[in-house]
């Protein structure tokens, strides 16, 4: 009991801790459904089931172990430290399958584990030597990394944790005033997505294991595939049709998903991360075809389809991919690379800066040129649409938003010149590591089996980072480290107390 009392201030933190590694060792069970199909693969079924029950065990253990009879509330730190407890445990784990079965290393295996589970898509495997279940467990990790392990754990618990919990994991907006029932919302949503897209896959001409891989894929907007050349694999303008609008909508603000289904177009139009996609997508895809597309390939369908897969696959941070771009110019790799850093929707399950923010730095400089030219008694209402209602936008949050942009963007000139530091050329450089912290997955060929581990790790710290959106890593990391610290500190004073 006095241990229990000793750790109290953790109890809550370890507790919601063990209950999503719980899940996650569910999930470590579905890829032997494969089994079933495919019975040759048998003897890799340990390779899943071990670690499962090992993190089922010990999530299980934590759960059990800090239970409370009240469970009390979470602050942001608190959710923080859970994030990236459960993340980095997860992502521990999950590597166990790659070396047992892939035979990677313990670099590798944990870049293809984080990889996943931050739906960005890079890959260190042999895609077409590879077997069902492994496959299957990649995409399976995008799919849970794309939702967020505290979401699919909110549609299922009810508690004060909620709101805390899906703001740590990057879901500050909820559909409806109630958590729980907002979760359930998001993973319905996501259902809907799922169903949509195996059957389109499936009537577009793909076999069944290559749909339900690319659907899982594409909404969680991961971008690994079961081909080498991706879905440039099929040259299929059905295949390429069915994927465009599944990466629009995984790259779609959940409440704006939530808008469409049910009609309200007028609100969902005055949206300022809608209005920037439809500006941006157009623009560049010309942009792409008449400046690197039309030079490059043989007929002129082909040019268009280039351009605008090649767009739409960076902006939504999918990472699937129908070309190489070994022969493209600077200006095609320039602009992949700003779309990759721009990213997708704020609260959605893509990567990058976001639109949302773009755009509020974007408005935030037309309020400042506009304040010269109105009265000095005039009072400004500065707002942008978010659902059906105005968001008004104070200073305090322009200057946060303006901080993270900042911390995102000097991350990535660091990132860049580590890996440009190992012999990368800077071109190459600047691009994978905008596809890393973009949770991208596109790449010029850096990334790979035989690259660096310095590249891995910076890349898989870049991920973590784009994927739990750095202050919530930086402030769980500083939580646990404090602690840490002043545990000892306290027993110490304790002691030397009379």
């Amino acid at each position: 009991m006095k241990r229990r009392e000793s750790l109290s201030p953790y109890a809550n933190i370890l507790h919601y801790t063990g209950l999503i590694l719980v899940m996650a060792a569910v999930l470590m069970l579905t890829p032997l459904v494969c089994l079933l199909f495919w019975r040759e693969e048998a003897g890799s079924a340990v390779a899943f089931t071990a670690p499962a029950v090992i993190l089922g065990a010990l999530g299980a253990g934590l759960w059990h172990f800090f239970k409370s009879k009240e469970d009390g509330s979470l602050d942001h730190r608190q959710s923080a430290v859970i994030v990236v407890l459960s993340w980095l445990t997860i992502c521990l784990f999950s590597a166990w399958p790659f070396m047992a079965i892939e035979k990677l290393n313990f670099t590798q295996a944990i870049f293809e584990s984080v990889s996943g589970w931050t739906t960005t898509g890079l890959s260190v495997v042999d895609v077409e030597k590879s077997g069902h279940l492994i496959l299957l467990w990649r995409s399976i990790m995008q799919l849970a990394g794309g939702a967020g392990l505290a979401i699919i754990m909110l549609a299922t618990i009810v508690g004060p944790a909620g709101p805390a919990l899906g703001v740590a994991e990057g879901r500050s907006q909820q559909l409806v005033p109630q958590v729980r029932h907002s979760a359930k919302l998001v993973m319905m949503i996501y259902v809907g997505y799922l169903l949509l897209g195996i059957g389109a896959y499936t009537m577009a001409g793909m076999d069944a294991f290559d749909a339900v891989n690319h659907t899982f894929a594409a909404i969680s907007t991961g971008g690994f595939s079961t081909r080498t050349a991706s879905i440039g694999h099929w040259n299929s303008v059905a295949v390429e049709a069915v994927t465009l609008p599944l990466m629009i909508l995984g790259g779609l603000n959940f409440l704006t998903a939530y808008l469409l289904l049910h009609g309200k177009t007028k609100a969902v139009a005055k949206n300022g991360e809608i209005r920037l996609l439809v500006l941006l997508v157009p623009l560049c895809a010309v942009a792409l075809f008449f400046l690197v597309c039309a030079g490059l390939y043989p007929t002129f369908s082909k040019s268009i389809r280039v351009a605008l897969f090649e767009t739409v696959t960076s902006c939504t941070t999918t990472g699937f991919s129908t070309v190489s771009y070994g022969n493209w110019n600077a200006f095609g790799i320039l602009l992949i690379v700003v779309l990759m850093l721009i990213g997708g929707g704020v609260c959605s399950t893509a990567g990058g800066i976001k639109q949302y923010r773009i755009y509020v730095l974007y408005k935030s400089l037309v309020w400042d040129i506009r304040s010269y030219f109105l009265p000095r008694t005039a009072v400004a209402e500065n707002y942008i649409w978010e659902a059906e209602r105005k968001d008004f936008i104070t200073d305090v949050r322009i200057r946060k938003i303006g901080t993270f942009a900042f911390l995102y963007l000097a991350t990535y000139v660091l990132g860049s010149l580590i890996i440009a530091s190992t012999g990368v050329g800077l071109q190459e450089a600047l691009f994978e590591f905008a596809s890393a912290l973009g949770t991208v997955g596109l790449s010029l060929g850096v990334t790979g089996p035989n690259a660096s581990p310095v590249i891995l790790w910076t890349e898989i710290f870049g991920m973590l980072l784009g994927r739990l959106e750095f202050i919530v890593l930086i402030t769980g990391i500083l939580k646990l480290g404090g602690d840490m610290v002043r545990l000892p500190v306290k027993r110490l004073s304790g002691r030397v107390r009379p």
